[in-house]
This record gives C-alpha cells, structure tokens and sequence, in this order.
C-alpha cells in the first residue's frame, strides 16, 4: 500500500521513502549522470563547457515531471523520458552528450549502490540501538528465572536474561555482515553498451576509477550488469534481518498470551485492539513484525531469482529488481522501526515467569531429578525412572515430587528431603546466568571494535 497516506507507515518510514520516492530517486539519478559527465570531461570524453552545464542543471526541481512520464511511457524506455526532460533544460550543446555512452542499467545499478549505502546506514544504526536495549535485558535479567520451552512445551528453567542474549548475539552477527559486506555492495557500474566501455576506448577505466570516486564508491573488478549476486547478497541480509525481529515478535506475542503473561509489547494510551471487544490488548506491533518478515522474505527471493541472467543483459532480471529491492529496504525499514519500539518498551513480569515455572506440577525440574539418579544408578537407567514417574505422574494428576515420591525405585536412591530440594522450583537455574555472562563479555569485546560508521 505505498502511496497510500493511510496504511503507507505499515510498510516502510518517512526517512527511507526520502530515498525511495520518484523525486529523490530522480534526483540521484540526476546525481550519478551529473558525475558521470564531470568524469568524461575530465578525461576528454566530452567538452568541459558541456559537464559544467550537466552538473548544475541537473536537478529534479527543473525538470517537467509530466513530461518526463509522458516520454517514458511513449517510448518504452525507461530512461529516454529523463534524458529528453534534460534535454528541454540545458542548451542544444550540452544536451548532446547527456549521459554520453551509458545504459540505463549503469545509472539504475550505481543508484542501488548508493541507497544500500543509504539503507545500510539505517539498518546499523537500529541494529546497534536494538542490541543494546537487548544486551540491557540481559544484563537486567540475568538471573530471572522462567521456563524453557521446547517443541511449545515447558522444558526446563532457564532465565529470561538468557534468552535476550541469545537475541542480542544474533543481532551483533548481523551487524558484523553489514560491516563485512560493504566492499561488495557499494561499488558502482559503468560499462555501456555491454559491460566493456567500448565507446570510450582507452579513456574507460581512467573514467570509470573517477565516476566512482566521484560518488564515493568502490571501483569494482569489473562490470556486474550480468552479475546480480551483489544486491542478492544485500537483500539477503535485510531479509534475515527481518527475520530476526519476525522471531523476537512472535516470542513476544507468544509470551504475552493471558495464560502465559511473561512479557508483552508496550502499550500506547488510545491504542485499540478490537472495535467489537473494547477489553483486548492486542500484540499488534508483534504481529505486524511477522507479516513483515514474510513479504521481505519473498522480495529477497525475486532477488535471488534475479542472479539467473541470460548473456550479457536481461531485463527480466534486473527490472524485477526494480520492484523487489525498493520494496525490501522500504519493509526492512520499517520493521527496524517497529522492533526497535517493542525491544526498547518491552514489559516483562518476573512474577509471572516464576509462577509458571512452579506450575503443572514442577515438571520443568525433571532433569535436575534425572541428574541425582544418574550418580547412583546411570543416565539411561536415571532417565527411565524419572519417565516413568513423569507419565504416571501426569496421567494421575500429580505433581513432579508426589509422582516420585510415589515410585519405589526413585525412592530407593533419593530420601524426602532431597527431593524437596531437587523439585524446589525456587531452585537455581543452573548455567544460564554464566552462560549470558559469556555472551556480554563477547558482545562487549565486539562492540568495543564496531567502526563510527557501519
């Protein structure tokens, strides 16, 4: 629904629409053409009079929009249009060599490179502000007690520190290949006709090394207008990185289920859940955040469809980019947003953690049980007490401790007294809170080293 000035926050944010839009889009078009000519006419491509002109009339303020549009669609190109606009702009001499020799797929490519440049600065700022609410979490829970669940069942306890470093480490790893990728996304293109320059002769790469400098881009090996992998690569990130907050939503949706009620997003005073239910709370940014990670996922696959290209250009590859990759930076965006709202507001409740932990009959301490028995009568011979008391024991409605305590064999290895101790669910938790430990020390070293930028 972009474009739509009542769902278009659902789908991306006001500052990556900045990039994305038709006027600033063009305008960076305008940008990379307005470089391009600066470079030929240093290098002696074309007249210096003629890239002075170019690089101070080339912008979108000047250009007649509609008429823009009108000779896109009438010649079914989609540069053509903007060069003729340009042309009505600048005098008969410098309209000539307007983007002298390029291809529209050199503007369209370098445009990527410049707003992965762009997006890439969004997406390691939040992650960073993500990462740090989380490794807050953790450190603030450290030793908060709740239970695993595994297979959406109760395992056994853990803390729910632990759980957000775990997050937390999972977003320090996406940062890490933001960073390690930076040398392969932001690199421009320029090769004309078919990737080898041939129009400039001996003048390409002299031309090509200060088109990209002029931008601020890496100068690849060599041309990539068959080679796809780049934004592929790009797009695979912002997709995982969706995912990543598409599972934290989810957790947190389902933690805060009333019968759960563990932790919840925040609440914003005039939200409303239901029009028919006026009690309801609804998780709705949580939901959102899955609904995000699914349609990035399928941008990130047009993307990755895109790598099959035939010969030396083909439109149906990189026009499907055209759609895709501005509609996974505008969905990264706004799930950054979105998560970052829900991370930094998140509401836990220790107190209910603790009483789930103790609820249903303790059984989340099965392996603590397991563990003692194991000492005096062997793991697997442990482990098949214990489970035959469990089943017995739910079966009965008991909980964890009357269920041993009914079993002759578990009661020959562990008195009373020490399965009151083994089935206390105010008990430790074990490893967890060293296991956070370890990884804040890691998350620490590692940010210590981030670079100012991304």
């Amino acid at each position: 629904m972009r474009g739509s000035a009542v769902y278009a926050h659902l789908w991306g944010t006001a500052e990556v629409e900045a990039l994305l839009s038709d006027e600033p889009r063009l305008q960076a078009w305008l940008d990379i053409l307005a470089a391009l000519a600066q470079a030929q006419g240093e290098v002696g491509l074309i007249p210096p009079a003629a890239a002075e002109e170019i690089g101070t009339q080339a912008r979108v303020e000047l250009l007649d929009l509609d008429f823009v549009v009108a000779q896109t669609r009438a010649t079914s190109h989609s540069t053509l249009g903007l060069i003729r606009g340009m042309q009505q702009i600048l005098s008969p001499e410098a309209g000539e060599w307007f983007c002298y020799g390029a291809t529209v797929q050199d503007v369209s490519d370098t445009w990527c490179a410049l707003v992965a440049r762009d997006v890439g600065g969004i997406v390691g700022r939040d992650l960073r502000a993500i990462e740090s609410a989380l490794v807050a979490l953790a450190g603030q829970h450290r030793a908060t007690p709740m239970a695993a669940r595994t297979h959406g069942q109760p395992g056994l306890p853990i803390t729910f520190g632990y759980k957000a470093a775990v997050w937390a480490a999972e977003v320090r790893r996406h940062l890490e290949r933001l960073r390690q990728g930076q040398e392969r996304w932001l690199v421009g293109q320029l090769g004309g006709a078919a990737g080898t320059g041939s129009l400039w002769g001996d003048r390409r790469r002299p031309l090509q090394e200060r088109f990209c400098a002029l931008l601020g881009l890496g100068l690849p090996e060599g041309p990539w207008i068959s080679a796809r992998d780049r934004l592929a690569e790009f797009g695979g990130l912002l997709a995982m990185v969706t995912q990543t907050l598409g599972k934290i939503g989810n957790e947190v949706l389902q933690l805060q289920r009333p019968e759960v009620g563990e932790a919840a997003e925040p609440f914003t005073p005039g939200a409303v859940g239901s029009i028919t239910m006026p009690h309801k709370r609804n998780p709705e940014r949580c939901e959102h955040l899955v609904t995000l990670a699914r349609l990035a996922r399928a941008d990130a696959g047009v993307l990755v469809e895109s790598m099959v290209v035939e010969h030396e250009r083909d439109g149906r590859a990189w026009k499907a980019e055209w759609a895709a990759f501005p509609g996974l930076c505008r969905l990264t965006a706004a799930s950054l947003a979105l998560g970052r709202a829900v991370i930094e507001g998140l509401v836990v409740d220790p107190g209910a953690m603790a009483a789930n932990l103790g609820a249903r009959g303790g059984y989340v301490l099965s392996e603590r049980v397991m563990q003692a028995l194991s000492d005096r009568v062997g793991k697997q011979s442990a482990h098949l007490l214990v489970y035959e008391a469990s089943m017995s024991g739910v079966e009965q409605g008991l909980s964890l401790r009357e269920a041993l305590a009914a079993s002759p064999e578990v009661r020959k290895h562990l008195s009373g007294a020490e399965l009151d101790t083994l089935c206390d669910p105010a008990g430790p938790v074990d490893q967890a809170p060293e296991v956070v430990d370890e990884i804040l020390a890691a998350l620490e070293l590692s940010r210590a080293q981030d670079p100012p930028g991304w």
